[in-house]
């Protein structure tokens, strides 16, 4: 479910984060589908479980998880916002690298070839 890369620069607990904010946003993980104890995910995870404990605050402040005391942590029902959320960081920094295609020249047609080019690419 959750494949961490050690060459990743980031920390371990922003890793899980993320992936289980997209499980959550592509419906892989399901609205109110119970998430492995803090235990049990860094058995799982092979990590301390202060990092997986960081990783689960992270995603409760991020309204992607739910807790119920005494029975542990859910997916949010709402997950249209997760992936909304998400959208408009990647729009984001796509502004940012068109802005800074423009900074170094960069014409109309030759950034719309650029983002044509990426369009292409065969869905993963």
């Amino acid at each position: 479910m959750i494949h961490l890369d050690l060459h990743d620069p980031r920390p371990m607990y922003e890793q899980v984060v993320e992936q289980l904010e997209m499980l959550a946003a592509r419906g892989v993980l399901h609205a109110d589908e119970k998430l492995p104890s803090v235990r049990q995910m860094a058995v799982e995870l092979s990590l301390n479980p202060n990092t997986v404990q960081k990783a689960y605050s992270e995603l409760l402040s991020r309204d992607v998880i739910y807790s119920v005391r005494g029975k542990g942590n859910f997916i949010s029902k709402d997950c249209t916002a997760i992936r909304q959320r998400k959208l408009e960081e990647i729009r984001g920094q796509m502004e940012g690298l068109l802005r800074q295609a423009q900074e170094f020249g960069a014409t109309v047609q030759q950034r719309n070839a650029m983002l044509q080019s990426l369009m292409e690419v065969e869905e993963v």
